[in-house]
This record gives structure tokens, sequence and C-alpha cells, in this order.
């Protein structure tokens, strides 16, 4: 007993959300046109309908700037503490990601790469990973015809027909891993500490010491890389409420393709959270899975530490329940943080 509390006290390292959501007479994501002006939808080839793991991404990134939006209008700073201002805060555009991770939720939480000409390009692998989003079934596309009236009365009316699911049920996964939210990898080369004098010592160019093969400077005083870790956020309360909006987002997934008017919702009607010690994403077979694969899993997760929790509309343990239980684990258990021992010596980027 006491070897379990022990485990629930190590850190969180990821967080994955595995979720179902049923889509209504939907055309959530939008394939290449077949035929003229003929739009369709994306499907696999065993007929199941797909959802593009970038329009998952765009979708998530609307739920969670009206999230941002919402607190920061709410925000009142208390000047006597070190409180993260997030009136500053932003989730950037798709097509203009900046590279400040202090503030654009979009560049920390899902990347950027900006490319210089002639230079090495500038990136980073953001803390979001998203699965395709795939029906559970296969799924039944029928043809709508529209018609377009036209403005001009001498101009005949123009017609078009665009695809359609009936009803799918979604299989979705969101990942958030811990190791890169607000924080970057800068490699730092230095060298080797077993070399003879344990000096730094600068060599000449022309010596003949710069000649010797690659395996003659490994043993003697060659680069190692190391790793300095850049907190850009510096905040412990701001780390975790960018995890709970991350949490928050993906209960709010419904800005998808051509659907403002249609009104497809892509919230949750299962849901499974996992909070875990280490970054592991197997989880997310766990909806599907056959009820042994699943006593598995809990097993396999429970072993280390790992917190699961599980929702579904159809029972009395509810999606809405599964969610504020998640929010009250997240905000009572440390985020793991690589940079928190070298904070202070790697302030600059």
């Amino acid at each position: 007993m006491a070897t379990n509390q022990n485990e629930q006290q190590k850190p969180i390292v990821g967080i994955l959300v595995s979720l179902i959501a049923p889509f209504e007479n939907h055309i959530a994501n939008g394939g290449e046109k077949l035929l003229g002006n003929a739009s369709s939808i994306k499907r696999r080839p065993d007929g199941k309908v797909y959802i593009s793991g970038q329009m998952q991404r765009h979708v998530f990134f609307s739920a969670l700037k009206r999230l941002n939006d919402i607190e920061k209008k709410s925000f009142k700073r208390n000047s006597e503490d070190k409180q993260f201002d997030i009136t500053q805060t932003f989730v950037s555009n798709a097509d203009g990601i900046t590279n400040d991770i202090t503030h654009d939720l979009r560049a920390d939480l899902g990347g950027y790469m900006h490319t210089n000409d002639g230079e090495n390009s500038e990136r980073r692998t953001g803390a979001l990973s998203v699965t395709v989003a795939v029906a559970k079934d296969e799924s039944k596309v029928k043809n709508d015809l529209l018609n377009r009236v036209a403005i001009n009365p001498k101009s005949d009316p123009a017609l078009a027909t665009k695809e359609f699911s009936q009803h799918d049920d979604m299989i979705m996964n969101f990942y958030l891993d811990l190791n890169t939210l607000s924080i970057t990898e800068h490699p730092n080369y230095k060298p080797n500490e077993d070399s003879k004098d344990g000096k730094n010592n600068k060599k000449d160019k022309n010596s003949k010491e710069d000649k010797k093969s690659p395996k003659d400077n490994d043993r003697k005083g060659g680069w190692n890389v190391g790793i300095d870790y850049i907190d850009h956020v510096k905040n412990v309360a701001e780390r975790k409420r960018r995890a709970r909006l991350f949490l928050q987002a993906t209960s709010l997934m419904n800005d998808y393709a051509n659907q403002a008017r249609n009104a497809v919702c892509g919230e949750p009607e299962k849901v499974v959270v996992v909070f875990d010690t280490i970054a592991s994403r197997k989880a997310s077979r766990y909806l599907m899975a056959s009820e042994m694969a699943k006593k598995n899993i809990k097993e396999e997760l429970e072993a280390r530490g790992a917190k699961i929790i599980i929702g579904d509309d159809e029972t009395e343990e509810s999606v809405h329940k599964a969610y504020e239980e998640a929010l009250k684990y997240l905000e009572s258990h440390e985020l793991y943080s690589p940079a928190t021992d070298n904070t202070e010596q790697c302030i600059k980027q």
C-alpha cells in the first residue's frame, strides 16, 4: 500500500484524452473535388469517414482561443505576488504563428517553423499531438443537391452536389507532453571533461592534433552534446493553467469545416483521460479495445502510478463528471518540468 502511495506522488509527465463524439449529417472535413464542383467528404479505403489531423488541430485551437479570451476578460492582476499576466496571452492565426512561446499559446502547444533563406530554419515541436479522427464503423455517405440562386435574373442557377455522412461515432485522441509545455531544449556543445588536463584548451588550426581521426578525438577531449532547458513561462500556475485549457478545449470541439450554420457538435459522449507518469500514448487504444485489453491497460497504468478517468454519458459516470474529476486531479498534482533545476541559468533564448 505504501508503494502505491509513493507511485502516485510522481509528477504528471503526459496527459492523454481519448474520446468518442457522435456526428450527425456532416461533412466535418471536406476533401478534394472529384467532379467539377462536387465536394467530397474524406473517406478511408474501408469506407470510414475521417477528419485530418490538421482539421483537428484547427478545431482544438479555436476552442482554446475562446477559453483563453474568456479568462482574460475576468483576470485581475495582484501586484503583491508574481502572478503571470494572462491578459498578454493570445492564440495566433494558423497562417501567422509567432515564436513567442511565453504569450502565444499556439506557438507553445502547437509549435512553429520559420524558414530563413540561406540559414537554418527556426523550428520547435509543440507539446500537443493529435490523431486523425476516424469513424468507429463504416460510414453511410449521401450526395446532397444544392441550388445556388443566380443574382442576375438572366443567368441560370448553379447546381452542385455535396457529400455528407449520415451518422458517425468519431474516435479522436489528444496528447499533451509536459516535457515540452512552455519549455525549449537548447543544445549545448562542450569539450569532454575526461580530457587529460580537464581544461577546454584551444588548439591551433594547423596543429596535427586536429588531423587525427574522429575516434582519436573521442578518446582525447572530443565534443559531447549537452542540453539546457529554457522555461519560457517560469510560473507553475501558468503552466498548469495551460494544461487545464488543454483539457477543457478537448471537450468543446465544434469549429469543423463549413459547419458554422449546420452546428455539428464534436463534444464527446465517451471520454478517457489519463494522467501518466511517463510519456506513453498506449491508452489511446482503450475505447476500441476488448474487455481483456481494457483490463490490462488499466492495470499497466495503475502499476506505474498513472491516473485513468473514464466518462460515458450512457452511464451514471458521465463525461461531465469525468472532466470535473480530471480538473481536480490536475490542480492537486505537480506537473513535470525538465527545466526545474536550471531555470535561472537558462533564461536567455
